[in-house]
């Protein structure tokens, strides 16, 4: 690093969270806090997978916290979203009111405006509140490319062989 910049100038590609030490936490949705970089493969097609085990967001009726395990994978083109910025994106629902449904939706779309990925999918899987889970899955693929078939098969046979519920 070079004497006298600012430590946050030098960071591969814009990313201004990652080691941090000064983070602000959102305190509801936040989508302007999602960091991207550079795809150093941009020719190979593989999947990115984030698994979020402690994904909160509270019930717009009730207000009531709803819990979640939030898996996201992707396939990346040119950007991937930096790790630290989704951590804070994801906690950022901690106190947004929305539906499960509407939140796995809101994910997925952030992360397609955000990066443009080649593939997407956003699973979550909700503890039971009053004696039902609700587990939403959404997918996108590009439109004009083999991605797009891709994730209307995963969509029409998303979740054929349901795992046993018993209080997860």
């Amino acid at each position: 690093m070079q004497a006298g910049r600012d430590e946050d100038e030098t960071r591969e590609g814009g990313v201004t969270l990652l080691g941090n030490q000064r983070t602000n936490y959102p305190t509801d949705y936040d989508p302007l806090v999602l960091e991207t970089f550079e795809n150093k493969h941009p020719g190979n097609d593989y999947f990115v997978k984030f698994n979020c085990p402690e994904f909160t967001s509270l019930c717009p009726i009730t207000g009531q916290p709803d819990f979640a395990t939030v898996y996201i994978s992707y396939v990346p083109d040119v950007r991937m979203v930096e790790s630290k910025s989704l951590k804070l994106y994801l906690f950022s629902f901690r106190n947004h009111g929305d539906f499960h449904e509407d939140c796995m939706n809101i994910i997925m779309k952030d992360l397609v405006a955000l990066m443009d990925p080649k593939y997407i999918e956003v699973w979550g899987k909700f503890t039971p509140r009053g004696g039902i889970s609700i587990d939403p899955y959404c997918n996108y693929g590009r439109p004009g490319t083999r991605w797009e078939e891709v994730a209307w098969t995963r969509l029409s046979q998303h979740d054929l062989y349901p795992e046993k519920v018993d209080n997860r």
